[in-house]
């Protein structure tokens, strides 16, 4: 699926049978009414947010999230997020909210924040890998609020790709591999922020964040709020820790092809990693930042700004395949504010292998 320019388009793939509606161009609110439908009857529907696309279900309908587990062949003890379209609907599915968590709803939802709350016993433990709590998120995105709204229920929805692989931005990107595996696509274009949400817990007054994204330590600390950055965001999970935040114990965003992170706060030193490096490989391949473009030959270029970065890395890191390298080395940015996001989503796609030049 290259364009989009059908309108309505119906894809069967042994069994299944995918609805696939353009936003662009078909009614919006008989899409969403469809979708809701599917949702309500215990299908998957991929859908826009601000942040990345998601497959999303009933999250009280522990059969339907079960499809979402199958769909991506995600490990069950990799909890999800639930999407809500208001505050109520965080009171139904959460329990004991602190007046801390309550006025950091308020100030930054909706919005790419999700905030980890002790759940109620209407969710299901399927949603929450087990443990006592449930990630909610509360999306500004136009087409998953009045998704939510006209499914009434909160949707439990993971990014919308296969599990290692990195989450989709673009239908274009992500088709292939799941049109056989939801119920109805709702494609509104390339999404907005391009990296997930920011995942916090409220622990004896302090924010620990669990996830980075959109929102950052700063933003938070401008209202006063004291923070913690999770040591884990750049470090690996052990295989038998239990996580309270999605998408941050398994290998993700990864291609298929081998990759190194360069990383320091010096630039030169970047580029002269990266040419060293690149000499010692037959068929190299250079992700790197506009401002450090001209240095290298035919390189993929990430963006010029943090917020370019983050919206263009998913695309840039699936085309990555695409050249056959035997070796993927990528540009790493300051770890600060949108750029510890990036980091942290780069590491994992490297598996963790990063070189800090001296």
């Amino acid at each position: 699926m290259g364009k989009r320019n059908f309108k309505y388009y119906i894809i069967i793939a042994g069994d299944n049978m995918t609805k696939y509606y353009d936003l662009a161009k078909d009614n919006k609110e008989i899409a969403i009414k469809k979708a809701a439908h599917v949702i309500k009857t215990g299908g998957l529907v991929l859908f826009p947010t601000e942040t990345v696309y998601g497959i999303g279900a009933d999250g009280l309908n522990e059969k339907a999230v079960k499809k979402i587990f199958i769909a991506k062949g995600r490990a069950q003890d990799n909890p999800l997020i639930l999407h809500v379209s208001d505050k109520n609907m965080i009171e139904k599915i959460a329990r004991n909210i602190t007046n801390m968590e309550k006025n950091i709803i308020d100030k930054f939802m909706p919005g790419p924040l999700t905030i980890i709350l002790k759940k109620r016993k209407i969710v299901p433990d399927i949603v929450s890998a087990g443990v006592d709590t449930v990630g909610i998120r509360m999306p500004e995105e136009e087409i998953a609020k009045n998704l939510i709204k006209e499914a009434k229920t909160p949707l439990a929805a993971p990014s919308a790709n296969i599990s290692g692989k990195p989450s989709g931005t673009n239908i274009k990107d992500i088709f292939n591999e799941l049109n056989n595996k939801v119920d109805i696509i709702l494609d509104n274009g390339p999404t907005k922020i391009g990296v997930e949400s920011t995942v916090i817990r409220v622990i004896r007054g302090k924010i620990h964040i669990l996830r980075p994204g959109k929102i950052t330590k700063e933003d938070f600390e401008k209202l006063n709020y004291k923070v913690i950055i999770d040591k884990h965001i750049l470090n690996k999970f052990t295989e038998e820790q239990k996580v309270l935040s999605p998408g941050v114990k398994y290998k993700h965003y990864a291609p298929n092809s081998k990759c190194i992170l360069i990383y320091s706060k010096n630039n030169n030193k970047i580029v002269k990693a990266t040419k060293e490096i690149s000499k010692k490989y037959k068929k190299p391949l250079i992700l790197c930042t506009e401002k450090n473009k001209d240095n290298y030959k035919n390189p993929l270029i990430m963006g010029e700004t943090l917020e370019e970065i983050s919206k263009n890395i998913f695309t840039i890191l699936r085309k990555v395949d695409n050249y056959n390298p035997d070796i993927v080395i990528i540009e790493g940015v300051k770890s600060e504010g949108l750029g510890l996001a990036i980091m942290n989503r780069l590491i994992r796609a490297c598996s963790y292998n990063y070189i800090e030049p001296k």
